[in-house]
């Protein structure tokens, strides 16, 4: 088996600089209490102000003012930690969280569907970049190996046992993921790297120190396994932006919201499904919150088109107070079946699916404004088809052939003008609800070639009146 090992060095920095607008202005995370706030992490931009962690908020401010701050938040980076797997959940069924800040799952079943490891460790690196982690990665044959080798190596992979053991030689005994006072002990033995320690009888190890050493090195060299609880994605998707200031206009709000868009299908994509309603909460600083609901006919999971149709509905509202929070809710996720797509697609490259270009209709004009066609058991054809939010297929009629295109009221015809080809057919109904119809209907040709279906009223006399036209 071969692991991966996907390390986020910066996990709690990345998580809100992803959702800045702008990512590479000065950011410090702070800790400690109010009376003595400590700098937790920076970025770039502020390290290269003066910024380090573990200073001081009074003396960074005494160095500059021209950086951003945000709270440390701990909890945060198990949520992040929890989203990533439920991204990674699409590449593998077994991934965990064992280790902070990491990922752990088994790829080797994978690779027959994602192709060899280079063309499927292109694909996380993308991935990752365009969410907005940074990370490294490393692949081993067990995942405790997987996790020591990405605290040394970058985009490492190491195929069988006897490269692992020869990659885990040179290693420094401080990076072997043993306790402190171990690590502390055999350095001060004169022991510098994992080749060493090996090296050493292991009679000698266990009595001079317990048993997670030796239960350490054997896990390393996957000879005794490590023993993981795998990540189940979550039924519902639930993620918020803090603004940090009051946002009025709706311009304002599309970044975080195309933000949130691109995090749900990712997660969609991880359990394979796809979303058929979601609501956005614009959470204000005083009363309720503004609750806009975006519905879909159909799962979908592309996150330019969510963004598309959150954005419509949200540019149909008047914000009523300033926003300060925007959350997105997901709880329908029904099973997300593609769109049966030809192998050469002659569509041309400005023009939408049509599957598209309905969703983003209805979020422009309204659920109403877009309208499908649905099925009635009534063998009057006016009545026979209605006006329908959720189509559904008609049902086959063997041998029977009805236009697809009916007019609201019929048309007379020039008999001379046109050629009967098949007919009469009769049609007696709606005796039960006071509109009963008694009809002969007739196929029929017109000079030009097209067909259309045309009745006469029986017992009555008159032209025939043309309903509908074949395609």
């Amino acid at each position: 088996m071969r692991w991966v090992c996907i390390l986020f060095p910066q996990l709690a920095l990345d998580a809100v600089l992803r959702q800045s607008a702008e990512p590479d202005a000065p950011l410090a995370l702070l800790s400690g209490t109010p009376q003595r706030r400590v700098i937790q992490a920076v970025n770039g931009a502020a390290r290269e102000l003066g910024l380090r962690p573990g200073q001081s908020l009074s003396a960074a401010q005494a160095l500059t003012k021209g950086f951003a701050s945000a709270e440390y938040d701990p909890a945060e980076i198990e949520h992040w930690q929890q989203f990533l797997a439920a991204w990674a959940y699409s590449f593998s069924s077994q991934v965990s969280v064992h280790y902070p800040r990491t990922l752990l799952f088994e790829i080797e079943s994978s690779l027959d569907l994602f192709g060899p490891w280079p063309l499927l460790q292109a694909r996380l690196q993308a991935e990752l970049t365009a969410l907005g982690f940074r990370h490294r990665i490393v692949v081993a044959p067990n995942p405790a190996a997987a996790r020591v080798l990405a605290n040394a190596y970058e985009a490492l992979a190491v195929p069988d046992q006897d490269t692992l053991r020869r990659t885990l030689g040179p290693l420094p005994i401080e990076r072997l993921g043993l306790p402190p006072e171990q690590a502390t002990a055999l350095s001060r033995m004169g022991l510098r790297t994992f080749e060493q320690l090996h090296q050493l009888p292991r009679q000698s190890l266990a009595r001079r120190f317990d048993g997670a050493l030796l239960k350490q090195l054997d896990t390393l060299l996957g000879e005794r396994p490590l023993g993981l609880a795998f990540y189940q994605p979550p039924d519902r998707f639930d993620l918020r932006i803090e603004l940090n200031f009051d946002v009025l206009s709706h311009q304002a709000l599309l970044f975080p919201l195309r933000r949130l868009t691109a995090d749900l299908a990712a997660f969609l994509c991880g359990r394979d499904s796809g979303v058929q309603r979601f609501a956005l909460h614009l959470e204000h600083a005083e009363g309720a919150d503004t609750l806009i609901a975006v519905g879909l006919l159909s799962a979908e999971r592309d996150p330019a088109m969510l963004f598309e149709l959150a954005r419509g509905r949200l540019e149909q509202i008047q914000v009523p107070a300033p926003v300060r929070n925007l959350r997105l809710v997901a709880e329908d996720l029904p099973l997300f079946v593609p769109q049966h797509r030809e192998l050469f697609d002659e569509r041309p490259q400005q023009n939408l699916p049509w599957e598209q270009l309905r969703e983003r209709l209805r979020a422009r004009l309204g659920d109403d404004a877009v309208q499908g066609l649905g099925h009635r058991a009534d063998h009057r054809p006016e009545l026979s088809w209605l006006p329908s939010s959720t189509p559904a297929p008609c049902p086959a009629n063997p041998g029977l052939r009805r236009p697809g295109w009916l007019f609201i009221e019929p048309q007379a015809l020039h008999e001379g003008s046109v050629r009967v080809l098949m007919g009469p057919e009769r049609i007696e109904s709606g005796w039960w609800d006071g509109a009963d119809v008694r009809r002969d209907y007739y196929l029929i040709e017109t000079s030009a070639g097209q067909q259309g279906w045309a009745y006469r009223r029986v017992g009555e006399p008159g032209p025939l009146l043309l309903q509908g036209w074949f395609a």
